[in-house]
């Protein structure tokens, strides 16, 4: 399994809609991808560090699942520039990617 993870880092003074990002965000995400071989996804909200009265480091994560890297790639490559156009529109915050192969 490949997961595609998007990180976008809690700063202090950014913005981050956590409504959109989950409604109209998500829906364009999984209208685009899924027919490209998206399986699943998964959207979490940062609570705290390991202090419990620490900032998450990570205001929001998501994870997305693809079964083929080659997946990933075509599907980023046909559809990327629309969803990462879409970023600003709940967030001024760059987000950080990265590519994994899950071993468990």
């Amino acid at each position: 399994m490949i997961k595609v993870t998007v990180l976008y880092p809690n700063e202090e003074e950014k913005k981050f809609d956590h409504g959109y990002w989950t409604t109209t965000h998500l829906n364009l995400v999984q209208s685009l991808l899924g027919p490209m071989g998206l399986v699943n996804g998964e959207m979490e909200k940062g609570v705290s560090g390991t202090d419990p009265n620490a900032p998450a480091p990570f205001i929001a994560v998501a994870h997305l699942y693809f079964n083929k890297v080659e997946e990933v790639h075509a599907a980023f490559m046909e559809h990327g520039k629309a969803i990462i156009g879409d970023i600003a529109n709940y967030t001024d915050i760059k987000p950080q990617f990265q590519i994994s192969e899950t071993l468990l």
